[in-house]
């Protein structure tokens, strides 16, 4: 555990393994084994994050919490009815969730990112809070279109495939796409811990 204001060295690529690990070990396992077998690991792989992510940082995100029971409850339905649709929802449901609370604690005035990223932008407005909020909460509802377009017009060999290796793409474009906004609004630079990374 780190005891200064740096952090661990090599903490950004656990972090990074252990949001993206469990989707990539779903599509390796789907390629080989097929789409049961493969959300059979999909839900063991997120289980074993969690437990590591509590480990080691003693907390994990409410977002990968969320990300889990989703995974499992829906990653269940689709072993037992034997019906991939099912795991294909769990992205829409995630996205749109996200977009509907961030848009209500707009609506009250509470920009609700800063109590799940606080930490990561050190010295970013009040105004700054509350644009960022805004601009994700459009890009989750974005998502969630995207998705359920996707799963209607794809076979699920494309829709993982895009799931895996499009959306973590746009995503990241899409973070960075937002430091200029963070700078006029005066995020500091110098002082993030480890940088939040968007649900999958």
């Amino acid at each position: 555990m780190s005891t200064g204001g740096a952090p661990e060295r090599g903490s950004g690529l656990l972090n990074f393994a252990l949001d993206f690990g469990p989707l990539l070990v779903f599509f390796l396992a789907y390629k080989l084994y097929g789409v049961i077998t493969g959300t059979a690991v999909f839900m063991g792989a997120i289980g074993i994050a969690l437990i590591v992510g509590l480990l080691k940082h003693r907390r994990v995100s409410p977002m990968t919490w969320l990300s889990a029971v989703l995974v499992i409850g829906f990653g269940g339905l689709t072993i037992y009815l034997h019906d991939e649709k099912f795991i294909q929802l769990k992205p829409t449901i995630i996205y749109a969730g996200f977009a509907l609370l961030l848009a209500a604690g707009l609506l009250r005035g509470k920009p609700l990112l800063r109590y799940l990223f606080g930490p990561a932008f050190p010295g970013l407005t009040d105004r700054g809070w509350l644009l960022l909020s805004r601009n994700w909460a459009v890009f989750f509802a974005v998502m969630a279109a995207l998705n359920e377009s996707m799963r209607a017009l794809l076979s699920f060999d494309s829709w993982l495939t895009v799931k895996v290796w499009g959306v973590p793409i746009v995503s990241f474009a899409f973070a960075l796409s937002q430091l200029p906004l963070l700078t006029r609004h005066g995020f500091d630079a110098e002082g993030p811990k480890d940088a939040p990374v968007p649900p999958q």
